[in-house]
């Protein structure tokens, strides 16, 4: 990397899922509207023809006239020399999906036909723990490549399970510099702006209100909100009195039942009723994460206002973005820039030194939430500085709320240490241990074998215990 005039260039980025459909694209285009950093994206991918056309569509993006950095592309064809020397590396992988749904349309439908339903199934419940099983050997040999090629690298990863992704790092590589990003706090913060628009009339952007946020990725709480230094929590207990019943609309694109990826936020409001503190995810995550209060079945799903997300669906999306990125490679559509809201750039700068920054993070925990085990990776507010994040201290959850997610704390690791160990019989013990898991312990065990079935081609080395 070379600094100069307060701008660094030739920063070497090594994106591990760099045959994205999506996501990629946003990441392309949030580098190249900030004009002080640039470089080189090394793409690798299982996916090698999704790589290149990545490569070429971010390198006729990089040479519009919008852009106001210069980034080069290029597919590398083995992990190693993605790598390599790289300064940050970015890991957003679909484990266990290249062109087929095979095994998400069993981690979402088959505990469906026993009567468990999940709104996504990419954290926790039985689809979250399958996803888990597929990603986590991944993800250690991921530690050993950066570890070899890279161990001063910092490492941003994206992929859920997002605690159990970062955790694993930590596990295999003690010495990584590694931290889980998610959005979902920021749709949080929008409403609070919604708030202070509806009852005040002041128009504020998401980033400037400023919370404390504690918990674990999907599953994580503000207990306080302010903007400018007023107390945003009198303005959300009226917005949730006068919404619990209807649900929000206007602050998602599109009203919920119309689109199965948002809610009417009548889950957040209802656990904020509960406990008195603001769940800060979506609705279809926070409703995972709790005993069947809000997924006893389709019905009661609709009442609370959001919709169970059909794997059908994602495959039409593919399909989209399939179109999509030909039409973007042949010059039939033009890239078009647009930032994305994300953080990760802004991360990037900071640790370049460019500028701090504090936002919310998944790092191991050092104290920053007592309420939680030292060492379970967390969600909270951080400080961004020159190769550096400092946790904030956010205190502690409340005894009700604390309950709920040590819970998944400790079947978390569970999970990790079946995961590591290729333990089915453990793997098994998480399985039942999930507030989802509402099955006699016959029934749990024939789903979970039938589940463990449908996935097995990613599931190498996994055994049972010989009894």
């Amino acid at each position: 990397m070379k600094y100069e005039n307060n701008r660094v260039k030739d920063i070497k980025i090594a994106y591990i899922g760099g045959g994205s459909r999506g996501w990629a694209w946003g990441f392309m285009s949030d580098l190249s509207l900030e004009e002080s950093i640039s470089g080189t994206v090394y793409l690798y991918d299982i996916d090698i023809p999704s790589a290149r056309a990545n490569e070429i569509i971010g390198n006729k993006a990089s040479r519009l006239p919008e852009a106001e950095s210069e980034w080069n592309y290029t597919v590398s064809g083995d992990i190693d020399s993605a790598l390599k020397g790289a300064d940050f590396v970015i890991i957003s992988i679909t484990p266990g999906t290249v062109l087929s749904f095979k095994e998400m349309r069993s981690d979402v439908h088959a505990p469906e036909k026993y009567g468990i339903y999940q709104s996504v199934g990419d954290t926790v419940g039985p689809g979250g723990l399958l996803r888990a099983m597929r990603v986590i050997p991944m993800y250690e040999g991921f530690a050993d490549k950066i570890r070899e090629n890279c161990p001063d690298a910092w490492v941003i990863n994206y992929t859920n399970p997002m605690t159990l992704c970062t955790r694993i790092l930590y596990e295999r590589f003690p010495g990584i510099k590694a931290f889980g990003c998610c959005h979902e706090v920021f749709g949080t913060q929008k409403i609070l702006a919604y708030a202070l628009k509806e009852f005040r009339g002041i128009t504020a952007d998401r980033r400037m209100i400023k919370t404390n946020v504690m918990g674990i990725n999907h599953f994580t709480w503000i207990d306080r909100a302010e903007y400018q230094g007023e107390d945003l929590f009198p303005l959300y207990r009226k917005l949730v009195d006068r919404y619990a019943r209807s649900g929000l609309e206007g602050v998602e694109k599109n009203h919920w039942a119309n689109k199965e990826f948002t809610s009417g936020n009548r889950v957040k409001f209802d656990l904020f009723k509960r406990y008195g503190v603001i769940a800060a995810a979506g609705d279809r995550h926070l409703a995972e994460f709790c005993p069947p209060w809000y997924l006893k079945n389709p019905e009661v799903v609709a009442s609370w206002g959001f919709m169970l997300t059909t794997v059908d669906k994602r495959e039409q999306m593919l399909k989209e973005r399939l179109q999509r990125s030909r039409a973007l490679v042949s010059g039939e559509e033009t890239f078009k820039f647009q930032a994305t809201g994300e953080d990760g750039v802004y991360q990037i700068k900071a640790l370049l030194g460019l500028e701090d920054f504090i936002c919310n993070v998944n790092i191991p925990n050092r104290g920053q939430i007592r309420s939680l085990p030292l060492g379970a990776v967390v969600e909270s507010n951080a400080v961004f500085t020159k190769n550096s994040i400092t946790p904030v201290l956010a205190g502690g959850l409340p005894d009700p709320v604390n309950i709920l997610v040590m819970r998944h704390v400790i079947n978390q690791e569970m999970i990790l240490k079946a995961c590591v160990g290729r333990d089915l019989d453990l793997a098994f013990q998480a399985f039942c241990n999930d507030p989802l898991m509402t099955l006699d312990i016959r029934s749990a065990k024939t789903l979970f074998c039938e589940m463990i079935e449908n996935t097995k081609e990613f599931l190498p080395g996994y055994e049972w215990r010989a009894e």
